[in-house]
């Protein structure tokens, strides 16, 4: 596992999991939040993004997690594993509500600084369709990669597959 891809619904734990098995695997870190993201929530240009994720998956060792399925073809094909955390939405809401509650006016370790956690209806929205929109979406595109791809249904079957990566 050199170049790794974590990807998930939102609140999955994609950046958690990331910043635990980054320094396991020796490997530097790079959230697509970061990349995306500019002080005060502005969204950087898309042309810029791809310029600097072009750097990033021009190195022979990295850790990308984030969905951003603009530039997941890219990132798939670049990737020789893929962590996909395909957990119940219901999970997934119930953890990003905590964030939020945690981090709340302040930014994630995994955000760029300026970027407080706050409540967003329509990213809510976004993770409570995400069966009927984004998931269909990432599965059609993962179809490809198939032999890469290790899908953990439950955050205890992570846990067995971390404990046995040592």
């Amino acid at each position: 596992m050199q170049r790794v891809l974590v990807i998930g619904p939102c609140g999955a734990g994609k950046s958690t999991l990331a910043m635990a098995l980054a320094p396991k695997l020796g490997l530097p870190l790079f959230h697509m939040d970061q990349l995306n993201w500019q002080p005060g929530w502005v969204e950087s240009a898309k042309a810029d993004v791809e310029a600097r994720l072009a750097g990033i998956l021009a190195q022979d060792r990295w850790l990308i997690d984030g969905n951003y399925s603009s530039s997941l073809p890219q990132r798939l094909a670049s990737a020789d594993t893929v962590l996909y955390l395909d957990y119940p939405v219901s999970l997934c809401v119930r953890r990003l509500l905590t964030r939020i509650v945690t981090y709340r006016g302040r930014s994630r370790p995994d955000m760029t600084e300026g970027c407080p956690e706050r409540f967003d209806f329509a990213f809510f929205l976004y993770v409570l369709r995400w069966n009927s929109g984004p998931g269909p979406r990432t599965e059609k595109m993962l179809q490809r990669h198939a032999a890469k791809v290790l899908r953990f249904r439950t955050p205890p079957q992570l846990e067995d597959w971390l404990d046995r990566l040592g």
